[in-house]
């Protein structure tokens, strides 16, 4: 069976892991070197340019928001200028003077250069209206105190129910009630925050008819925090933020146009040059890389070799003594399946020894015999008479079957062992050999099947009376054979079982083995040549079946044939 190597273990991937390795670690110093150069070498806009930019766009979004006009920005610009370092002009949307720091700021200003932001509160970053643009919602002392009052009872029901709650205040001084996760319990009225008071009622109603009539809403409700409460529909936060951006307009200051440049007199930065010293650091770092990565080649290089010249050794040794499996990749599997190759070739060998003298003693009795006999006919010490001559014959048949047992061995090992099928009925055939083997013990047929398939009837008339022959022989007087014939599904079953003395649990598996009897002293009268019961299996086989043993000592044997119908 074939075994698959785990990705892990595998040598392909520890192959391709190294090279990805060495590779890695090439491109990483070259990126590390280059980067580290370019740092060093090149002088960039200070990281806190765009902190910067983004500070004083802020100041000024923030300016515009809580007032009308751009008048006394000047007084913003240069604290921004002076904190920043940066060349602040301020413009009017058709490049109009507004405010610049330094002073000459404004003359970099070119007609056609671009600005580097608009500043419009009500269209900030991302088209939002900046939360600082109040307008008229901005509270009085006295409503902020009462809706304080609110969202402190707020805040201690919602304590009690579990909700750690908080209050934020919004630019217009309003305050805000809510658990981190937003939610609110209804039962602590959260709906008192959501009502307008003092200066927010008249803008409020005015927002509120304005967005019903945009959207086409007839019921509709904005709260304080321009969410709205009652009303859907696609257009609803399209109108309401249109709405509140025509309603805050007068209290905002117009739309200006913001150019930020750097100092006045900015240094060019240096270029990239690769001096001695570069040169240097480049050639030390390319040489570290090209030792580490022959370092980890060979490395790797030795472990994967290791293996392969041990098994060479032990290829040049005859694999008397099995290979040590030190991994468990696929030179470990090499390894192994070389220790099972040389394992199966000492074992064939020694069955080899083992079958050329069983086949010399089988061979060696019957000419002996008759080597003796005609030896003593030519000596004249007995005289050449039919029974003479009938032992002589036996003896040539005795070495006649084992020659043709030993021909049906080789043609199933070299795959030429052939049937040839025919349709018969097996009954009739199986009646004929019990027939045949009846004498001191009585054999008998059970069943009452007779069906006609198609096999070879000298083969199977080969392999049943081998079986009864055995079975015969190894049953006292007294005993009895039994054949059994059974049909099952696909299947044809033939058992030959008899009572005979059994075999011992350490000898079944040896039944069929070539040249093993059970009586070791190797006495014809036990047994045959030793072959019949491993032709018989191999005959099974070429039909596409099987031939199986059952025995248990003093209790007889079975022997099961099944056959494909």
């Amino acid at each position: 069976m074939r075994r698959t190597v785990p990705l892990h273990r595998s040598l392909l991937i520890r192959l391709v892991a190294t090279s990805m390795l060495i590779a890695v670690c090439a491109v990483g110093a070259t990126a590390w070197l280059t980067t580290e150069l370019t740092r060093r070498a090149v002088v960039p806009e200070p990281s806190r340019a765009l902190t910067a930019d983004t500070d004083i766009y802020d100041a000024l979004i923030g300016y515009a928001a809580t007032h009308r006009t751009w008048a006394g920005i000047d007084g913003v610009l240069r604290p921004l200028a002076e904190r920043t370092g940066r060349r602040i002009a301020l413009t009017t949307p058709d490049r109009r003077p507004i405010g610049a720091a330094p002073a000459d700021a404004m003359n970099a200003v070119a007609v056609s250069s671009i600005p580097t932001a608009a500043v419009d509160p009500l269209n900030s970053d991302g088209g939002l209206i900046d939360p600082r643009a109040v307008g008229p919602y901005r509270l009085a002392a006295a409503d902020r105190a009462v809706l304080d009052r609110i969202a402190a009872d707020q805040v201690a029901c919602l304590g009690k129910v579990g909700y750690r709650a908080e209050t934020t205040r919004t630019p217009s001084g309003r305050p805000v009630v809510g658990p981190p996760d937003g939610r609110r319990a209804d039962y602590c009225e959260s709906w008192m925050l959501d009502e307008p008071v003092g200066a927010e009622r008249a803008p409020l109603a005015e927002l509120t008819q304005r967005v019903a009539v945009c959207a086409g809403e007839e019921k509709l409700f904005i709260t304080p925090v321009f969410t709205v409460a009652y009303g859907s529909g696609p257009q609803l936060q399209t109108c309401l933020d249109a709405e509140r951006r025509a309603q805050l307009r007068p209290f905002v200051a117009p739309i200006a146009l913001l150019f930020v440049t750097g100092p006045a007199a900015p240094e060019p930065a240096p270029g990239v040059t690769l001096s001695r010293h570069n040169v240097l650091r480049i050639v030390g770092t390319t040489a570290l890389v090209f030792v580490v990565a022959g370092l980890a080649t060979i490395l790797v290089g030795r472990r994967l070799v290791r293996p392969l010249r041990m098994l060479t050794d032990a290829a040049r040794q005859d694999a008397r003594q099995p290979v040590p499996v030190t991994t468990r990749d696929e030179i470990g599997y090499l390894a192994a399946a070389f220790n099972d190759l040389a394992a199966r070739r000492l074992a064939l060998e020694r069955q080899r020894k083992e079958m050329v003298s069983d086949i010399a003693h089988e061979l060696r009795t019957p000419l002996t015999n008759i080597r003796a006999w005609l030896e003593s006919a030519r000596d004249g010490v007995i005289t050449v008479d039919a029974e003479v001559l009938e032992v002589l014959v036996e003896e040539s048949i005795l070495l006649h079957h084992v020659v043709d047992d030993l021909g049906d061995l080789a043609a199933a090992d070299a795959g030429r062992l052939r049937v040839h099928r025919e349709l018969i009925y097996v009954r009739d055939l199986l009646e004929q050999l019990v027939g045949v083997h009846q004498g001191s013990v009585p054999v008998t047929l059970e069943g009452d099947a007779d069906p006609e398939v198609s096999v070879d009837p000298v083969r199977l008339r080969q392999i049943v009376g081998n079986l009864l022959s055995n079975a015969v022989r190894h049953t006292p007087a007294g005993g009895r054979v039994t054949v059994s014939l059974e049909v099952r599904p696909d299947l044809l079953v033939i058992a030959v079982t008899d009572t005979g003395s059994g075999i011992a649990p350490a000898d079944l598996a040896k039944v069929f083995d070539r040249f093993w009897r059970a009586d070791t002293s190797r006495a014809r009268a036990t047994g045959g040549s030793g072959l019949g019961l491993a032709i018989a299996r191999q005959l099974a086989r070429a039909h596409g079946g099987d031939l199986t043993a059952a025995s248990a000592p003093g209790r007889g044997s079975t022997f099961t044939l099944t056959l494909p119908i």
